[in-house]
């Protein structure tokens, strides 16, 4: 099992949403948060003072999944995310251990 976390720009989240949902993926966590990369944030102006944005809002999506859908999910999320323009954002994945789903008990991945 994977755990795929995209980050991505918000106005994007529902285009990932879809096209993770047209592959047949049901669970995703969604998170709102702030960070920049190469984006380095950027300046504004509120009432005559500028001011400097370092941390840009973006959306973290975490997807667990068996190892077989893994390529069928980061093109998926690359493919819907992208706009060509700096800050799209980026993909990680990374090992799950153990899957446990509390209500019912059942382990590994029947409790995807």
């Amino acid at each position: 099992m994977k755990k795929i976390e995209a980050i991505v720009k918000p106005f994007k989240l529902d285009e990932v949403k879809d096209a993770l949902n047209e592959i047949g993926i049901q669970g995703i966590t969604v998170s709102e948060v702030k960070g920049f990369g190469r984006q380095k944030g950027h300046t504004e102006l509120y009432r005559g003072a500028e001011y400097v944005v370092d941390f840009l809002p973006k959306v973290k999506m975490e997807i667990i999944v068996s190892d077989n859908l893994v390529p069928k999910v980061i093109e998926a999320i690359e493919k819907s995310a992208k706009t060509g323009r700096i800050g799209d954002g980026k993909i990680f994945v990374t090992e799950v251990l153990e899957v446990v789903r509390i209500r019912t008990g059942e382990r590994g991945e029947s409790a995807i």
